[in-house]
């Protein structure tokens, strides 16, 4: 399957590396290398990820990270979501 990358999860991944990269730069690169390698994995394993809160979608937790990637598989792709820390209030 083919990884489509939403603007909203485009988006979240450059806040992400925004943020790392002011406050904690040793950390950035490896972090976002990370979740590219595990989103990349969907593609052969759609079902990867945890059943998610909206109806539809799964949330893929990145290993020994806080982050978690909301997608859905839809038109025989893996459409990305929201990416988001684990911290964060969802609404």
């Amino acid at each position: 399957m083919r990884i489509r990358w939403t603007v909203a999860a485009a988006n979240d991944l450059e806040h992400i590396w925004e943020y790392l990269r002011l406050h904690h730069p040793q950390f950035a690169s490896s972090t976002i290398r990370q979740i590219y390698g595990e989103i990349r994995l969907l593609a052969s394993a759609p079902r990867l990820g945890r059943i998610g809160r909206e109806d539809g979608t799964r949330e893929l937790v990145i290993s020994g990270l806080p982050y978690i990637v909301v997608y859905r598989a839809k038109d025989g792709a893996i459409e990305l979501l929201p990416i988001f820390h684990g911290a964060q209030n969802r609404l």
